[in-house]
């Protein structure tokens, strides 16, 4: 039977802004190592950035009818976080999907497990940031409806609906909902430390002396300073 929930509690924006700043590697950190979905998922093209609260979607592999209606019932600032199944081999979001995202000011795309887009390069042109398992030119039906904003399996990772997702270069990471207060407070600690660190290596401090490795090593039953 289709599950759909045409609404959920979605973070405050001011709270999701305060990470535009954060990568998504600080926030992994942060979140004590937890988060990260699985790095076969990564950005279409170089440089994209993806935020916002998790919209999510369970959709049959090589059907894209519940994406259609998910376009329809986001909100703006919301991540289209699709579980497309096990299935590389289609594409199931392409650039007339990405205009009609971009018109309705959704955030981003991500799909997961094996799931594919197509059109690439019009979604580069378009700007549209899209992170996927794989990019496939072969089309989807539109035939069986699937589950909208209940829990998925992502990548690995268990999202819920408004769950913070950052993403970049470097991957995607999920924060569940209660727990972003915590985590962002824990990022900013961790980049105020890098912050220093680099200012002390552009002083002429080593790193190996800053982590002082040398006390490493003995703990590893090497006797030996480097």
């Amino acid at each position: 039977m289709s599950k759909l929930t045409q609404d959920f509690i979605r973070p405050d924006q001011e709270l999701i802004d305060a990470f535009k700043e954060i990568t998504a590697a600080t926030v992994h950190e942060a979140f004590g190592r937890r988060g990260a979905v699985d790095s076969a998922i990564k950005p279409i093209y170089p440089g994209l950035r993806v935020l916002g609260s998790a919209f999510t979607v369970k959709t049959p592999a090589g059907d894209n009818f519940t994406i259609h209606a998910a376009l329809q019932l986001a909100k703006p600032g919301d991540v289209l976080v699709i579980d497309a199944g096990d299935y590389t081999e289609q594409g199931s979001f392409g650039d007339v999907m990405a205009t009609a995202a971009l018109s309705r000011g959704i955030a981003g795309l991500v799909t997961v497990t094996n799931g594919g887009v197509r059109d690439a390069e019009r979604i580069h042109k378009l700007g549209f940031p899209i992170f996927s398992r794989s990019i496939s030119i072969k089309g989807t039906v539109k035939e069986t409806f699937g589950e909208i904003n209940q829990p998925i399996s992502f990548g690995g990772v268990t999202i819920n609906p408004g769950d913070l997702i950052i993403g970049d270069d470097d991957g995607i990471v999920a924060i569940p909902r209660e727990k972003i207060e915590e985590v962002l407070a824990a990022s900013r600690s961790r980049d105020e430390k890098e912050v220093k660190l680099r200012a002390q290596i552009q002083q002429g401090k080593t790193i190996w002396e800053l982590h002082n490795v040398n006390a490493l090593l003995k703990r590893n039953g090497i006797n030996v300073e480097i």
